[in-house]
């Protein structure tokens, strides 16, 4: 017996749960937004220990990306992201989850087939056209002297 796919469709609907949608941008903002806050007052903290700009500019994204993985690898990290959602995912600590959490899902494979082999599983395409579409952004930029 076949079911046809707007059956399917309704079916479908039915036992699936909606979303509650207001809700999950609420926590996504709150979350994302408490992510930037930490940021910018680790930003401040290094500016008054009298660190230069640069110092400063780099020191704060390496921080989130290290708090981000040592909480991806005492799992409190995917505590924070079923609670915020998208906005646990704000570029940097989402880009470090998605390195830390297939080495660690892959760990018991070793270190070269497990670990190493699937830390870029998820990050890698993002890294690939990421670099890609920048690439093409600073094509675009210098034929056309937009800067």
């Amino acid at each position: 017996m076949s079911t046809s796919n707007s059956d399917y469709s309704k079916m479908t609907d039915k036992a699936s749960p909606n979303s509650p949608v207001v809700k999950n941008c609420i926590s996504a903002f709150l979350v994302g937004g408490g992510i930037c806050c930490i940021a910018q007052i680790l930003n401040i903290i290094f500016q008054q220990l009298g660190l230069s700009q640069e110092q400063v500019k780099l020191l704060t994204p390496s921080v989130i990306i290290i708090i981000t993985a040592i909480l991806t690898g005492m799992g409190v990290f995917d505590k924070i992201a079923r609670v915020g959602g998208a906005g646990a995912f704000v570029p940097i600590s989402g880009f470090a989850n998605s390195v830390v959490s297939p080495a660690l899902e892959f760990k018991h494979e070793g270190l070269i087939l497990g670990t190493g082999t699937q830390m870029f599983s998820i990050a890698g395409p993002v890294i690939v056209y990421g670099t890609f579409s920048a690439f093409i952004y600073g094509l675009i930029i210098y034929i056309f002297h937009l800067y």
